[in-house]
């Protein structure tokens, strides 16, 4: 394989790292600021974190495995490929139409000074179980990648 190849696969764990792994530290802000008057900071965080980093890191990914399959000589028809962009489509699917909205919707319930509510509690119920799909989603994903099925 040639250097090209190793350079631009580094560069795609890389982001996997940082996407997977800005996105599992989700959880564990929420719950240490779960009811405190910091919650609206910690969301707002999240929301930076999320759209700074993670979400382009996403989707740099694309492009990045794209482009190892155009270096690396494989077939966008391999199996494991297929079964990554799948599960890369349903994440960002699920990411935009669910878990931006959410979070979206817990900032504005926890800025108006309703995040100790009723509303707020559904709505981080929500987005807490949203995440945890998403998070198997990506982590889904890394399995397909690293052990190639």
């Amino acid at each position: 394989m040639p250097v090209l190849y190793f350079i631009v696969k580094l560069i795609h764990i890389l982001l996997a790292i940082v996407a997977v792994g800005f996105n599992a530290s989700y959880g564990v802000w929420l719950a240490r600021s779960d009811g405190k008057p910091e919650l609206s900071a910690v969301l707002q965080t999240i929301r930076v974190l999320d759209n700074r980093f993670a979400n382009p890191a996403y989707g740099l990914l694309l492009l990045s495995g794209l482009l190892l399959v155009f270096v690396g000589h494989l077939s966008l028809t391999t199996v494991w490929i297929d079964i990554g962009l799948g599960l890369w489509v349903v994440l960002i699917a699920g990411g935009v139409a669910v878990y931006s909205p959410t979070l979206r919707r817990q900032i504005q319930l926890a800025e108006a000074g309703a995040g100790a509510g009723p509303e707020y509690a559904a709505v981080a119920r929500r987005g807490r179980l949203v995440g945890m799909g998403l998070g198997l989603i990506s982590l889904l994903i890394v399995a397909d990648m690293v052990l190639k099925p």
